[in-house]
């Protein structure tokens, strides 16, 4: 069984930055990608991005195209989210996710980590 913590959320004032961190722990590590996701209060889960782990290809949502960069360590088995320009709008939790087949359906998912832009 593989476990996610994630790291590196708080608070900044609109326009900072933040690195989100998930580090993976346990059995073996290869999943085909991993992701991350965001919940704000009363809003659904919503995607943000996806790197496939041996190529790191990489996916993007539109509201974060350009201002965010998801990327891996493999050695390390940690994935990380730099999030650059936040806006107030990116203020929610955070979430990693593995997608150990490819399938675009996340197995297992980290406990979340607070993101809070200022305005």
């Amino acid at each position: 069984q593989v476990q996610l913590v994630e790291s590196g959320g708080g608070l900044v004032q609109a326009g900072g930055s933040l690195r989100l961190a998930c580090a993976a722990s346990g059995r073996t590590f290869s999943p085909a990608a991993m992701g991350w996701f965001r919940q704000a209060p009363g809003k659904s889960r919503d995607f943000v991005a996806r790197i496939t782990w041996n190529l790191g290809v990489t996916y993007y949502a539109a509201s974060v195209e350009g201002r965010f960069t998801i990327s891996r360590d493999a050695a390390e088995n940690t994935l990380y989210l730099q999030m650059n320009s936040l806006k107030p709008e990116d203020t929610a939790v955070y979430y990693c996710a593995v997608d150990e087949s490819g399938s675009s359906r996340y197995d297992t998912w980290g406990q979340g980590t607070q993101v809070t832009v200022s305005s």
